[in-house]
């Protein structure tokens, strides 16, 4: 519990001192915001503080700091350090400038970003790879609460149909007349299932790994089947893309600036965009403390009935590892309900479905601005909305129909949506530190982390399977390249600049 303990208190010490010297940096100041000098009852709509951190924090806490940290916690106490430092020196800088810049642009989306510093020709890729990968997103938080739900009766096509139609609405309305509306109380929901399972940890005060121990010497991992996933899926790059949500993720990038359009002030920015960043990364780590007890210490054993595990071992299911078998849904349930009681667990479990549903409706409302902002189309008439919508969601009912009829398609969509959502969020670091520079401000807060996403992206496309699968010796020494590559293309960049204004 140690390592536990302490990652919280970093995080809290990273949104006092660390996001004060972030805002520092950007100097917010008391010009008039989008939400003010453009209100058009649709899209830019100045709400609270506390409504628009509300809105912020569901928009970015999809299914991934819950199910990506589960996942993260087969690697052990590894994920306690990504989460703590990636969530206050990468993910929350990025969300915070991402939601910024779009304030000073008019609140302007990504694409439209990245354009203004890095050129056309990334203008034009990042058009076509944020609209892909909010679709991937809505496609992606259809299915994973439907497989929540489906626990309460009716099919999980059932719950994905309702949710579909849901999403459908969310998009086109203005945003005060939904989601202004329902994400207080969603946003409640979630944040009691992170703050009651925090305090079940401390009354239980279960034996957890620290991050000094090894945790390959547990005497559960060679039951659940932890070490042939680790085998093929190393610590480094595939950690740094499991846990994205709750550290760093690009998706973020396409939800700040629909914050950006309802805020009253720029001086809100922290709580908002840094803010709602920390307190992901505290429900990631509480979740990744939960699994790496449910996973390593036998936790699943108290949390599951004896009866299950007893007919799971007693047959062969394929060759199937029980951790194949504690899927991220299952485990959700599992403890949720074992935890904290019927009504407990019922509520948590709102929370936990809440979270990626509220990611799936913005993302899709992202999509339609963003397509709109690129086709220099008003979204104030409701045929304008859907002259957009129609055809988007034609394509992702398209995306989902072929997820179901595949057997393994949940799965490889929701890969190449951890590959996509940190090579996403590549360009928006890109894009900061290119402000930075140009605005003569300490661009190093950003460059760091630019550099080394861009190496954990470039390996994976070099070592998984997926893609070219060249094996680790060859995928870490193209990964040096990489690194190689970005520093020497950016310094000389920098050097330009600096001869330019000589």
């Amino acid at each position: 519990m140690i390592s536990f303990a302490v990652s919280l208190v970093l995080l809290l010490l990273g949104y006092l001192f660390y996001g004060k010297l972030v805002e520092r940096i950007f100097q917010p100041d008391d010009r008039p915001t989008p939400a003010v000098a453009n209100a058009d009852g649709v899209d830019y709509i100045a709400m609270p503080a506390w409504k628009v951190y509300m809105i912020q924090f569901l928009n970015i806490a999809g299914t991934g700091p819950i199910f990506g940290a589960i996942m993260g916690a087969w690697y052990g106490p590894s994920a306690y350090l990504w989460i703590v430092f990636g969530c206050i020196f990468a993910g929350s800088v990025h969300d915070y400038f991402s939601g910024m810049l779009s304030v000073r642009h008019n609140g302007c989306n990504l694409p439209e970003l990245v354009g203004d510093y890095l050129g056309l020709n990334a203008k034009r890729v990042m058009l076509v790879f944020s609209v892909f990968l909010l679709m991937m997103v809505g496609v992606v938080f259809v299915y994973s609460p439907a497989l929540v739900l489906n626990s309460f009766g009716w099919s999980t096509m059932g719950w994905v149909i309702a949710i579909f139609v849901y999403y459908i609405l969310a998009t086109l309305l203005p945003i005060d007349k939904i989601v202004g509306r329902i994400y207080p109380f969603f946003a409640f929901a979630m944040l009691f299932m992170a703050v009651a399972l925090m305090v079940m940890l401390f009354i239980k005060m279960p034996a957890l790994p620290e991050v000094w121990n090894d945790v390959s010497a547990t005497q559960s991992q060679p039951l659940l089947g932890i070490a042939p996933y680790m085998s093929k899926n190393p610590l480094f790059p595939c950690l740094f893309l499991t846990i994205a949500c709750g550290a760093i993720s690009g998706f973020h990038g396409t939800q700040s600036p629909l914050m950006a359009r309802c805020i009253k002030s720029e001086r809100m920015g922290r709580r908002i965009f840094y803010g709602a960043m920390i307190t992901e990364g505290v429900v990631a780590l509480i979740w990744a403390t939960v699994s790496m007890y449910f996973f390593y210490y036998g936790g699943w054993r108290e949390v599951v009935d004896a009866n299950t595990i007893n007919a799971f071992l007693a047959q062969s299911h394929g060759g199937k590892t029980l951790i194949q078998y504690f899927t991220a849904p299952t485990v959700v349930q599992q403890v949720c309900t074992g935890w904290l009681g019927l009504f407990g667990g019922a509520l948590a479990i709102i929370g936990v479905v809440a979270a990626p549903i509220t990611s799936g409706d913005t993302a899709f409302r992202s999509a339609r601005l963003i397509i709109a902002d690129a086709l220099h189309l008003s979204q104030r008439p409701l045929r304008s909305r859907l002259l957009i919508a129609v055809p988007m969601f034609a394509a992702a009912t398209a995306l989902l129909v072929w997820q179901e009829t595949n057997p393994d398609g949940f799965n490889t969509i929701w890969q190449w949506f951890g590959w996509s959502n940190q090579t996403l969020a590549i360009f928006t670091l890109w894009t900061i530190t290119v402000y930075l520079v140009q605005q003569k401000k300490p661009f190093v807060i950003t460059l760091i982390p630019a550099v080394f996403m861009t190496v954990v992206c470039s390996t994976f496309l070099l070592v998984s399977p997926m893609a070219f699968d060249l094996g680790s010796t060859v995928s870490y020494i193209g990964s040096c390249v990489a690194c190689v590559v970005a520093c020497v293309w950016f310094f000389a960049w920098y050097r330009k600049q600096g001869v330019a204004k000589r």
